[in-house]
């Protein structure tokens, strides 16, 4: 792994639709806060991932390319079940078919606002216990007032937004003091096997390469964005989940089922079969498991920041201290006599 660091191998319970030509792993759980931040950028052609996710809506067999929404939206379920309160109300952005929605009930989420830029994506949304009300909206220009709602969720929607810190900063806003945003997004290592292949075989064939891959947050700099937006009280977690194709040509395709390919504005638009060919081959050769299937990686980071209130904990004030580090060691020792 790129990462550099050695992960347990978790296997997921059950199969995700259509197992017969693709399986999975979940890689779990290191821990990081962040670094450094960055300015917003005219990335992504929201139009084309717009059409892209109505596209992947239309689709007559598109829940089998659920499996990967479906996975990481329970684990984003999950974050809310472990925050031990009742929400009367709750957002969630980009939510699409309610990946999220339907892992929850309403012990815990009262009713529900769910948006997403694709109005197919929302025609398509399963029925839950919530009530819900949804709202085509871009995930770069919510439209509700401030001090909204309770809780605010989002699961594989944040990595398309251009302006990611004026984003967070309108979730901060919408969100009531102490209400709590709870979110999932692909991380930079994502697609790294078919990055390379691509990247190889264009510089082989080609004398050089063009991105296929869209680019992604790098986990060092999400919790820089949490603070910047005002959330307090940060947590940033990592998984990593594989999932094994037949090849390349299983890859691509089961991305544009899920309306995830590339719309920055500067990809290109068309690869030579030569090119494909030759990517396929270094994938095999490069990344391929002794079953005959390829890898492909996607790195999900989690993150949780709270909205200030005042009755949050908050730390001592520098110097209040009244014990020092160096007594510690004294604990449980007999007193002199």
């Amino acid at each position: 792994m790129t990462t550099g660091v050695c992960l347990r191998l978790l296997q997921t319970a059950g199969s995700p639709p259509a197992a017969s030509c693709r399986s999975w792993s979940w890689i779990s759980g290191r821990r990081a806060m962040s670094s450094a931040g960055r300015g917003s950028m005219n990335v992504f052609n929201r139009e084309m991932k717009r059409r892209q996710k109505d596209w992947a809506a239309s689709l007559q067999d598109g829940q089998k390319y659920d499996y990967l929404r479906d996975e990481v939206g329970s684990r984003v379920a999950d974050r809310v079940y472990d925050i031990a309160r009742t929400f009367p109300l709750a957002l969630d952005i980009g939510g699409g078919k309610s990946h999220i929605a339907e892992h929850l009930n309403k012990e815990f989420v009262e009713r529900l606002f769910l948006t997403d830029i694709s109005g197919k994506a929302l025609k398509q949304r399963r029925q839950t216990e919530i009530p819900t009300h949804h709202v085509l909206a871009d995930e770069e220009f919510l439209p509700f007032k401030e001090n909204t709602f309770d809780l605010v969720m989002s699961s594989l929607s944040l990595h398309w937004i251009n302006d990611l810190p004026g984003a967070l900063k309108q979730i901060h806003q919408v969100l009531k003091p102490d209400g709590v945003f709870i979110g999932a997004m692909v991380g930079g290592e994502t697609l790294y096997e078919l990055r390379c292949s691509l990247q190889l075989a264009e510089t082989e064939r080609e004398g050089g390469f063009s991105p296929h891959v869209s680019p992604y947050t790098a986990v060092t700099d999400l919790g820089n964005l949490l603070g910047q937006a005002g959330f307090t009280m940060l947590t940033v977690d990592i998984d990593e989940v594989q999932v094994h194709y037949p090849g390349i040509t299983e890859v691509m395709t089961d991305l544009q089922g899920m309306g995830e390919s590339n719309c920055a504005w500067n990809r290109r638009s068309m690869l030579n079969r030569d090119t494909i060919l030759a990517a396929a081959a270094i994938y095999k050769e490069m990344y391929g498991s002794e079953d005959g299937s390829v890898p492909a990686t996607f790195e999900i980071l989690y993150m949780i920041g709270w909205k200030p209130h005042e009755s949050q904990a908050k730390p001592a004030k520098r110097g209040s201290a009244n014990v020092s580090f160096a007594d510690l060691s004294k604990i449980g020792q007999p007193p002199n006599t």
